[in-house]
């Protein structure tokens, strides 16, 4: 079902993006496991202990002092959610989007290729590149942890905190890659598909922001990635990691059926 021409094509296209974003990751991963001390606790808990509210909000407050959890607290709350879901709406520009926009959609569906064919490869692009971002920062975070402190890393708990992410941002990725094969505008495939996952972050937000508000994180589906019940390996965390893969998967095979059917006007 995939075309590997396109596929070739789409990942030439997107590696500069990859790398630039990696390049940001790895800055943060590189300052912030710096900042760890186990011994004297971090500048980061005491800048916590002094503005608590402002650090609630992104998510960072530590659940204990071990270096998986600083890790969870102060790069999976924001960096590793903001980061890779500003990658998904690139990458969904990019590949559909413009496409589409720019008329450029013509020549590849005059091919012969099949409609569900070049949606399926295009998704692809988009899921190797998700992949591909989510799996460096894994690495890197290992060996930067084994580096500046060897062996405090529970590196099974680490990894199975970025299958999570991946289960949110390949989510994320549903959402963008639908509303791009539902609207024909790129305004609005633009407009929805990064204002919803965008709005959810900042409901969580304002969830995290005092108990008041906590009740709002229950509107949105950031609740499903319990990064704190992951590394704990609750139950109800890894369930809410299943049901973000699984709705993922009913997104994209939705958006390539929308596709392959839908009147683009081009």
């Amino acid at each position: 079902m995939i075309n590997w021409t396109l596929y070739k094509r789409g990942i030439r296209g997107s590696w500069k993006m990859l790398l630039i974003f990696a390049a940001v990751l790895t800055m943060y991963f590189t300052i912030i496991i710096s900042m760890f001390d186990p011994a004297l606790g971090s500048a980061l808990n005491e800048f916590a202990k002094a503005m608590p509210e402002l650090m609630s909000v992104v998510g960072m407050n530590p659940a204990s002092a071990e270096l998986v959890s600083f890790l969870e607290a102060y790069l999976y709350g924001f960096i590793m959610l903001i980061f890779p879901m500003i990658f998904c709406i690139l990458s969904t520009n990019k590949l559909i989007v413009r496409h589409i926009d720019r008329g450029s959609m013509t020549y590849l569906l005059a091919a012969p290729v099949r409609r569900e064919t070049v949606a399926f490869t295009q998704m692809k692009v988009m899921a190797t590149g998700l992949f591909a971002l989510v799996f460096y920062a894994t690495v890197l975070g290992i060996i930067n942890c084994e580096i500046s402190f060897p062996g405090k890393l529970d590196i099974g708990r680490f990894i199975l905190l970025n299958i999570g992410v991946l289960c949110l941002q390949f989510f994320i990725a549903g959402i963008c890659f639908i509303c791009a094969c539902i609207f024909n505008d790129s305004k609005y495939a633009l407009g929805v598909g990064a204002g919803i996952p965008a709005l959810g972050f900042i409901i969580q937000m304002m969830a995290n922001a005092g108990k008041e508000l906590e009740k709002a994180k229950y509107a949105t589906f950031f609740t499903l990635f319990d990064s704190d019940g992951i590394i704990a390996k609750e139950s109800g965390a890894i369930f809410g990691m299943i049901a973000l893969f699984i709705g993922a998967l009913i997104l994209f095979s939705a958006a390539i059926a929308i596709f392959s059917k839908k009147d683009l006007h081009i």
